[in-house]
C-alpha cells in the first residue's frame, strides 16, 4: 500500500493508493492523462538538461517545496514536474519506461507487489543503483525489503506511513466515547456510536486500495504477532492465506459489516465520501493511512477536529501490533537523459531536514530521526508501538507479484456483496499468490 500514500503513498487520488499497474492498454490511458503530465511526457525528448520528475498527486507538496530549496543551491539546475493520481501517473511512468522515454525522477512504490513496485522495476533493470550515496547505510535493516534489491539501493523514501482509525473527536464525544485500545472496546464503542446515530465506520469500497485497508490494520495482531516469519513461510509454501490468522482477520472484517457498524453500501461509497463522512462527523471513524490525514483535515471544518489512534486488533492493549509500511518514493530511471543530475538531487533529498519536510508533509514518520524531527503530535500514540518493534510493514510490500493485491481488493468487495465467505476471500488470494511474476 501501496500510498502512498504517496500511502501515498500519500494518497490516493487521493493518496498513496498503491493501484496495480498494468502495462496492457497503458497506452490508451496515458491519452486520458491530465494536460500538464502528457504535456510533460511529450517535451521530455528535446535534452535540454532539465531533470524531469513525474510524480503522484500526493508527492506534489514536498517535492516542490524542495526543488525549490534545491534551486537555492543550484541556480543553473533547472526542473520540469508534473504530478497525477497514482492510476494515471503510474500508467504513464510505466509506459515511458517500456518505451525508452523515462523521467528522469519518477515515483516508485517500495518492495514488491505491484508493477511500479521497487523490486519489479529493478528486476526489469529499469532503476539507477543508488547504494553509493551515504544516507542508504542509514536505512534501518528491518527496512531493507522496502528500500533494496538484491543488496542494492534503488528507492528514496522519507520514511513510513502508518495505518490506523482517523476519527472525529467531536462524534465521539457525542457518544460519549474514547478511542478503544482493544478488539472487544472496539467492539462496545461501534454500539455505541451507532445507538446515537452515528455511523461508526465509514468505508469507502468503490475506491479499491481503501478495501485493503481494514484487513492491513488486523492482519499484524492476527499473523504477525504470533509468527514473525509468516511472509518467509509463504514463500516457502509453508502455510497459506486461508490457513492462517488471516482468516480471523477477515472475520473481524465481516464481523464489523454483519453488527452495522459501516456506512450503507460500502461498495458503491467512494473514498472522497468517506472522507466527508468522517470530516462532517456523520461517521466516527475510517481505517486510513496517515498519509491522507491532510486531505481529511482539509474537509473538516477544523482540522483539530480529527484525531488518530491504533486500530486494536487483539484483547492486550499493551501487545498490540500495527502496520507500518514505507511510503511512496521516488527513483532515477536507469536510461534517463540527466542520470547525475537526477541522483544528485536525490542525494539532496536524503538529507536529515529535506526528510523532516517530505514526511512532515505526508504525515510520516522519518526512516531516520535525530533532535532536529518533529513528528505530527497526531501520530503520538504510534511512536511507542513502532519504538518497541510492535510494527510490520504493509503486507503487500512481501508479495511475489502484481496479482495479490487486486486478488485482495476484489476479494473483500465480494465479502462486503456477500459473494463469497471468509475461505473463498482467501482462496482467491492464495491462487493470486501463486501465480508467477
Amino acid at each position: 500500500m501501496t500510498t502512498g500514500s504517496g500511502i501515498p503513498s500519500a494518497l490516493r487520488s487521493p493518496v498513496s493508493r498503491r493501484g496495480l499497474l498494468r502495462t496492457a492498454g497503458a497506452a490508451a490511458a496515458l491519452t486520458a492523462l491530465p494536460p500538464a503530465l502528457t504535456a510533460c511526457s511529450g517535451s521530455s525528448g528535446s535534452g535540454d538538461g532539465k531533470i524531469r520528475i513525474v510524480g503522484v498527486t500526493d508527492q506534489q507538496k514536498p517535492v516542490e517545496e524542495l526543488v525549490a530549496r534545491y534551486r537555492q543551491s543550484h541556480p543553473d539546475t533547472a526542473f520540469t514536474t508534473s504530478f497525477a493520481p497514482t492510476d494515471q501517473a503510474q500508467t504513464a511512468v510505466r509506459t515511458q519506461l517500456a518505451g525508452g522515454n523515462a523521467p528522469d525522477v519518477h515515483v516508485l512504490y517500495p518492495g514488491s507487489g505491484s508493477a511500479m513496485s521497487m523490486v519489479e522495476l529493478a528486476k526489469a533493470g529499469l532503476l539507477t543503483d543508488l547504494s553509493d550515496q551515504k544516507w542508504t547505510a542509514s536505512i534501518p535493516r528491518n527496512f531493507d525489503a522496502a528500500y533494496r534489491y538484491e543488496g542494492k539501493t534503488y528507492l528514496y523514501s522519507a520514511g513510513s506511513t502508518v495505518i490506523g482509525a482517523i476519527h472525529n473527536k467531536k462524534a465521539f464525544a457525542r457518544a460519549g466515547v474514547e478511542p478503544p485500545t482493544t478488539w472487544s472496546e472496539l467492539l462496545d464503542v461501534c454500539a455505541k456510536l451507532k445507538a446515537k446515530g452515528i455511523v461508526p465506520i465509514a468505508l469507502g469500497a468503490q475506491t479499491p486500495w481503501v478495501t485493503q485497508l481494514i484487513t492491513y490494520a488486523l492482519v499484524p495482531n492476527a499473523v504477525y504477532a504470533e509468527n514473525s516469519s509468516f511472509d518467509a513461510d509463504m514463500a516457502a509454501g509453508r502455510t497459506t492465506f486461508a490457513d492462517s490468522g488471516w482468516a480471523d482477520a477477515l472475520g473481524k472484517y465481516k464481523e464489523l459489516q454483519t453488527r452495522g457498524f459501516f456506512n450503507d453500501n460500502p461498495n458503491g461509497t467512494t473514498f472522497e465520501q468517506q472522507t466527508s463522512l468522517v470530516a462532517s462527523g456523520k461517521a466516527a471513524m475510517a481505517v486510513q493511512v496517515s498519509a491522507v490525514l491532510g486531505l481529511f483535515r482539509e474537509a473538516a471544518r477544523t482540522p483539530d477536529d480529527l484525531g488518530m489512534f491504533p486500530f486494536p486488533g487483539g484483547e492486550e492493549a499493551g501487545k498490540l501490533w500495527i502496520p507500518a509500511g514505507i511510503v511512496v518514493g521516488l527513483g532515477v530511471a536507469a536510461h534517463g537523459r540527466n542520470q547525475e543530475k537526477a541522483k544528485e538531487f536525490v542525494e539532496f533529498l536524503a538529507r536529515q531536514e529535506n526528510v523532516n519536510t517530505w514526511a512532515t508533509a505526508v504525515s510520516a514518520i522519518p526512516f531516520r530521526r535525530d533532535a532536529s524531527t518533529t513528528i505530527d503530535p497526531v501520530l503520538d500514540g504510534f511512536l511507542p508501538v513502532i519504538d518497541d518493534n510492535r510494527a510490520v510493514p504493509f503486507m503487500d510490500q512481501a508479495w511475489p507479484n502484481a496479482e495479490v493485491q487486486p486478488a485482495h481488493f476484489a476479494a473483500v468487495q465480494d465479502l462486503l456483496a456477500g459473494k463469497t465467505d471468509v475461505k473463498g476471500a482467501l482462496g482467491q488470494m492464495d491462487t493470486a499468490y501463486g501465480k508467477k511474476s
